[in-house]
């Protein structure tokens, strides 16, 4: 039997941990990290549209952009919604910017691309295109962060993390996808990355949570992660590669917790 203590506890330590990624806020406060104990929250419905606004060309932004839950997609030149690398983003968020409030539609060409430090907020992706979003800033002190929303049919990648800095993703939901999060394993600019992925549900099929490059001290820490259809846990959690900087096909090198790379525990993950 577990105590109170122990629990108020871990909430504590896991509370500092997202501060010390840069989280912190009523965004940390108000999330199920201090639901009661056995109250699985339930999966978030998602939006209905109040809007449709076609994007012929990516649309930057700067400060803060409301989309009033609009759906946005891609037409013209972005209007292709395939796997094509070269493809543009709807969204170009610069350093500092945040999106909020958007359904972002099919085709979802390159969906979103942060040149910096950028949040994403109540953002959804009804039909991944390339991948929903891309960070990209070159600094160390760089923080992306995802709070709620969520993404669905991403045949391969959901988030492409390129660039430096910390990922954090919170209260998002994913289903039928490849891979939630991956740090680039074979860009020409190689970085350091943090990444957490916090109360977050997980709906098969989909491949694996998140894969990192170990050879470059990429750290990756799962908490409260609800994973949903995979009876036989065939999902990934965490994924270690050896990454390179020459193009080449990373070569994966392990997978499960190992402390230093995968940072989680069984008891962060649940299943039903």
């Amino acid at each position: 039997m577990t105590s109170h203590k122990r629990k108020t506890g871990r909430r504590r330590a896991l509370i500092g941990g997202l501060s010390a990624l840069g989280v912190t806020g009523a965004a940390v406060i108000t999330s199920t990290l201090l639901a009661p104990a056995g109250a699985a929250p339930a999966v978030a419905a998602w939006p209905q549209a109040k809007g449709t606004k076609p994007v012929p060309a990516s649309i930057e932004v700067s400060g803060t952009y409301d989309g009033k839950l609009q759906r946005f997609h891609g037409t013209g030149e972005l209007g292709s919604g395939g796997q094509d690398e070269s493809q543009k983003p709807v969204f170009v968020l610069k350093d500092g910017a945040v999106l909020k409030n958007v359904i972002i539609g099919s085709p979802a060409a390159d969906g979103v691309h942060c040149l910096g430090s950028c949040t994403l907020q109540n953002v959804w992706w009804e039909n991944v295109g390339e991948d929903a979003a891309t960070f990209k800033g070159t600094s160390a002190s760089s923080v992306y962060a995802v709070y709620g929303g969520g993404a669905k049919s991403a045949s391969d990648k959901v988030f492409q993390f390129n660039g430096a800095g910390k990922l954090v993703v919170t209260k998002f939901q994913v289903a039928d996808f490849g891979k939630l999060v991956r740090s680039c394993g074979n860009c020409k600019k190689q970085y350091k990355r943090t990444i957490l992925i916090n109360d977050v549900d997980i709906t098969t099929p989909g491949k694996s949570i998140v894969g990192v490059n170990a050879n470059y001290g990429d750290t990756a820490s799962l908490r409260n992660i609800r994973i949903h259809g995979d009876t036989k846990k065939k999902i990934k959690p965490c994924t270690r590669f050896t990454g390179n900087d020459t193009g080449k096909e990373p070569k994966e090198i392990g997978t499960g917790p190992d402390g230093t790379t995968c940072r989680y525990s069984a008891g962060d993950l649940s299943y039903d």
